[in-house]
């Protein structure tokens, strides 16, 4: 999954595209952090959203949910 910065919004998408991890700050500066898994992956749709406190939080979640679905 490749990363990028978009608006504040940092999104990381699987190879085959049917997985999207990304995390960004809420308006009361907490990190946000979902995983949109689209009906066409091979493992079936999901959507999970995690707030964290920190942004190196968020990051260790999004690396997380990342390893879980790298696709191989």
């Amino acid at each position: 999954m490749d990363g990028d910065d978009r608006s504040g919004t940092t999104r990381w998408t699987r190879a085959d595209g049917t997985v999207v991890v990304s995390l960004r700050e809420t308006a009361d500066t907490r990190w946000a952090v979902t995983l949109d898994r689209l009906e066409q992956a091979p493992e079936g749709s999901g959507y999970e959203r995690e707030t964290v406190p920190t942004r190196e939080d968020a990051l260790a979640v999004a690396a997380r949910q990342r390893a879980a679905h790298d696709g191989e």
